[in-house]
């Protein structure tokens, strides 16, 4: 249990958890981790039959973090402490784990949440829309993805490396088992009302906007990939319809100013692809992620030579259809046409593209040699 300041409440949750686990005839320790209190809580918690441990970091995250290395058991179940999750029901989150799985997620949202428990903005919007997004970027089939009354094995906490100290800390831990494959059973739970009459920890823009950076920070693929295709397509459509003349819409005709804004939207998308390899690349040496099918299948195709030379034929294509306009130009005394401006737009993107493929290829073939173990 993460403690600070909950002398209100901490004691009926260690009794709580007292009753529970006796009844489970199991070997067990109910462990608060104070987190800076004022206040009676650790007096109060170490009273009610709680080992008491402090941590003088601040945070959600860090609080969690040593409770969990304390922790001396097979299954570890943890939630918090302001009485809001029932710790009677803690035998529900040993079972699965003694069938085999390795992490037990509660679900307000499969179970109940009383009136008052939750505020309306978390309880229809944050908490849907951000584990959808987990369902959506990591493939976890969590309802719940932020409930935080959950239970793993000691080997499962070991194998995640969790590492960060504040609220998102929630959002690490499920992340993280999503990726890693584990087996995570799912069970309905209730959500009281909290029993302390101060302030929450919980705030909401901030702490939500944790939740959200981690999970982007964790998807490449989405946070990178993704708008820099759709960055890349609608720069190439118009710069490729374009060069066979106008685009006649309503009686008006369109050239030059999709055609620039074509040649942006398509540096702009190349450009957001590289930064997704280099961050593709740096999550894996970094262990930020243990699937390495994407990066191994990349580089077995890619060598500096292969990035030099493409890079150098892009260019050399752009160049060829700018001298191309530039003769026409010089032909006409410069009184070029619309389609040789969309021309010369459709060049400087791939001359640019070009550019950016040649000198990315040395950062990624550098990149490609620290993976190796070369550097």
């Amino acid at each position: 249990m993460p403690c600070l300041n909950e002398e209100e409440t901490i004691g009926t949750c260690v009794e709580k958890a007292v009753r529970a686990l006796t009844r489970l005839n199991l070997p067990w320790e109910v462990i608060v981790v104070d987190n800076g209190s004022t206040d009676r809580s650790a007096e109060i918690a170490a009273a009610r039959g709680a080992r008491v441990v402090r941590e003088p970091v601040k945070g959600y995250g860090s609080a969690y973090l040593r409770g969990l290395d304390e922790a001396r058991g097979r299954h570890i179940v943890m939630a918090d402490s302001d009485d809001s999750y029932d710790w009677s029901e803690v035998g529900r989150f040993v079972t699965p784990l003694q069938q085999g799985f390795d992490m037990v997620m509660g679900s307000r949202f499969k179970g109940s949440i009383e009136p008052g428990a939750m505020p309306w903005l978390h309880r229809y919007l944050g908490n849907p829309v951000l584990s959808w997004m987990l369902r959506l970027f990591f493939g976890g089939r969590v309802s719940d993805a932020h409930c935080g009354m959950r239970s793993l094995t000691k080997e499962a906490y070991r194998r995640l490396r969790l590492k960060t100290v504040g609220m998102e800390f929630a959002s690490e831990m499920i992340v993280k088992a999503c990726k890693a494959k584990m087996r995570i059973a799912e069970i309905p739970i209730t959500l009281h009302r909290d029993g302390r009459s101060g302030r929450p920890h919980l705030r909401t823009f901030s702490d939500g906007y944790r939740h959200l950076r981690f999970m982007l920070m964790y998807s490449p693929t989405y946070l990178f990939f993704v708008p820099g295709a759709v960055f890349m397509a609608l720069g190439f459509i118009p710069l490729l319809g374009l060069t066979g003349g106008l685009v006649w819409i309503g009686g008006h005709g369109y050239g030059t100013h999709f055609s620039l804004a074509g040649t942006v939207l398509a540096i702009l998308g190349f450009q957001i692809i590289l930064l997704g390899l280099y961050a593709k690349t740096y999550s894996y040496e970094a262990q930020f992620e243990d699937d390495a099918r994407f990066i191994t299948r990349f580089y077995r195709r890619f060598s500096l030579e292969r990035g030099l030379l493409l890079g150098s034929v892009v260019f050399l294509v752009g160049f060829g259809i700018d001298a191309y306009v530039f003769h026409t130009a010089v032909k006409v005394r410069f009184s070029i046409t619309v389609v040789e401006l969309n021309r010369a737009a459709l060049a400087a993107a791939l001359m640019i593209i070009g550019i950016q493929t040649f000198f990315s290829s040395f950062f990624l073939s550098m990149l490609d040699m620290k993976r190796r173990g070369q550097l």
